[in-house]
């Protein structure tokens, strides 16, 4: 399977180092408009400075690690060349644009995964399923706000030229959630705020939303960047039901900015009305094994012809839900999901 990396932040390097592991897959082009350091393992693959040179190979998979922004059009653009997809979350930067993804890939029967790296965790998967059988309705409560500096607080000043920290990473909480209840999502509403003048004046680095289900459910989540940010309770990972509660309790996360240390779980605690057990995550993926995992998902569903139809109708409704606290962000007004923009 010839495959084309496009971007090569954490992440694009991170899945070109999985597809050079994987014994089904062959790189045949790096895409990044600037040039960077590469790892050694990935030092000797031809380079190009635009998407269009990488696309003329004519691959058969295209990983898209760009700017969110590009997201949308340089997936299209892949898929209508003849290549399945993967691309990093969020899908696009408004549900319209996500919603045309979708329908290029159902039209054009190209396979389209969309970066939900948790889906591929087993400890993630453990909580959401501990928390569906103590059943709903639920409480969520979830955060991660990131303490960045240096270097890290330049990625995420040239994320935010684009995309907010709730929309960047929220979409991957919001999509535990509705895993957890498959409920339907009905009205969000959203604050946020503006904490550093080196970001754009109409762009804020803190932000929460709260969003309520169709079965009764609600739920909340915050996640703040910058030097500004506080390390006291910045990963929060609670869900609560009239049966219980299902918690990540591991307290030594390490620093905010740590990559390993967003998935970590460590425990699990489950709590009953008469019993409490806390569950133990031993040896658990790092952030290398979790993009491996997650691009032998992408490569096994194109060899066996996985139906994902629910997974990209899933990336939609999550990015929705993020979109819509934005939306209620910059408006002040709350937001009823059917009339989200």
């Amino acid at each position: 399977m010839r495959v084309l990396v496009a971007g090569l932040g954490t992440m694009g390097r991170s899945h070109a180092l999985a597809y050079h592991a994987h014994p089904d897959v062959e790189i045949i082009g790096l895409v990044n408009r600037s040039d960077v350091v590469l790892p050694q393992e990935l030092a000797g693959y031809p380079r190009f400075a635009t998407f269009a040179e990488g696309l003329a190979l004519k691959p058969d998979l295209v990983c898209v690690a760009t700017y969110s922004d590009s997201h949308a059009d340089y997936a299209i653009a892949a898929m209508e060349s003849g290549a399945d997809v993967f691309v990093e979350k969020p899908l696009a930067t408004t549900v319209a644009d996500a919603q045309r993804v979708v329908a290029t890939a159902k039209q054009l029967g190209r396979k389209l995964v969309v970066g939900y790296i948790l889906r591929h965790h087993p400890s993630w998967q453990r909580l959401i399923a501990e928390s569906r059988d103590l059943g709903g309705p639920y409480v969520f409560r979830m955060n991660l706000n990131q303490q960045s500096d240096g270097p890290t607080w330049e990625t995420h000043k040239s994320l935010m030229q684009t995309t907010s920290p709730i929309v960047d990473c929220g979409v991957h909480y919001v999509d535990v959630m509705c895993q957890i209840t498959d409920a339907k999502p009905t009205r969000v509403s959203g604050m946020g705020l503006r904490l550093s003048d080196e970001i754009a004046p109409d762009m804020y680095n803190y932000g929460q939303l709260q969003v309520w289900f169709d079965d009764g459910s609600i739920g909340w989540y915050e996640a703040g960047w910058g030097p500004m940010m506080s390390e006291t309770a910045f990963f929060v990972k609670d869900v609560v039901s009239p049966n219980g509660s299902v918690s990540i309790t591991d307290a030594e996360k390490g620093a905010s900015d740590d990559v390993d240390g967003h998935t970590k779980v460590g425990a699990i605690l489950v709590h009953r009305r008469e019993s409490d057990q806390t569950i133990a995550m031993p040896d658990e993926p790092g952030h290398q094994a979790l993009c491996d995992a997650e691009q032998a998902f992408v490569v096994n569903a194109i060899l066996q012809n996985i139906d994902l139809t629910r997974h990209m109708d899933d990336a939609v409704q999550s990015l929705g839900i993020c979109l819509a606290a934005d939306e209620s962000i910059r408006t002040g007004h709350p937001v009823n999901l059917g009339d989200a923009k």
